[in-house]
């Protein structure tokens, strides 16, 4: 789990990052591109905002996601059991990017299924796979 928080949530946590700098300094251009397509719409004016909203709401989800990546790597690097809500979190909020964040994601979110399914005190350990199918 240690190699997977250098590697993985870290490098995806500067990747997120990176995005928002480039959001941020591409929004001109993405102003004009998506103001080319209003030109016989009705009511340009709401659109745009609608176009400013939502680029603004995916900007702050990749921030947010860049963050919480950054913080639940370096918990990694600290100790595997050292917040799991921050790295749910970020599991969860990361399904939204293509395909890195799916990637990640959902390995993150099976290892912790995994890891509960035999977490000591639960008594018999179950298992996360049915053993007849795989």
């Amino acid at each position: 789990m240690k190699a997977l928080g250098i590697c993985c949530w870290i490098g995806y946590g500067i990747f997120r990052l990176g995005m928002v700098v480039a959001a941020v300094l591409l929004l001109p251009t993405a102003t004009v591109m998506f103001g080319a397509l209003l030109s016989r719409v009705a009511n340009p004016f709401a659109w745009m905002d609608v176009f400013h909203l939502l680029y603004a709401g995916c900007t702050i989800l990749a921030f947010i996601c860049g963050l919480l990546g950054i913080m639940s790597g370096a918990g990694l690097l600290r100790s595997p059991a050292s917040k799991p809500g921050l790295l749910l979190a970020a599991s969860l909020l990361s399904l939204s990017d293509l395909p890195v964040g799916i990637a990640l994601s959902v390995y993150t979110l099976t290892f912790f299924v995994r890891s509960q399914s035999t977490s000591p005190g639960a008594g018999e350990p179950q298992p996360a796979i049915r053993k007849d199918i795989s």
